[in-house]
């Protein structure tokens, strides 16, 4: 019963965290606004950071999946394999 409750104020929390508050909102630009607390990109350079980053993100994640889906080491006795294989 308790998993319940602690679960119930988990989710209540993490909306009210994800959601930007009225006065953000204002400060944001019209793409992120309702999304991050803040003023937001202040330059066309926050602009390419922000895209930089994002980019690398996606490439990591691509390159993980990838590795972990199908890992180029062929021994049996390998990590990859008993992370595989549970």
């Amino acid at each position: 019963m308790k998993i319940k409750y602690l679960l119930f104020i988990f989710i209540i929390f993490s909306i009210q965290i994800a959601v930007a508050c009225p006065v953000c909102e204002k400060q944001q630009p019209k793409i992120t606004q309702g999304l991050t607390h803040g003023a937001g990109p202040q330059s066309n350079w926050d602009w390419v950071i922000i895209a930089l980053i994002s980019f690398i993100t996606v490439l990591t994640l691509i390159y993980s999946l990838k590795y972990l889906i199908k890992p180029g080491e062929k021994s049996e006795n390998h990590i990859k394999q008993s992370i595989l294989s549970n």
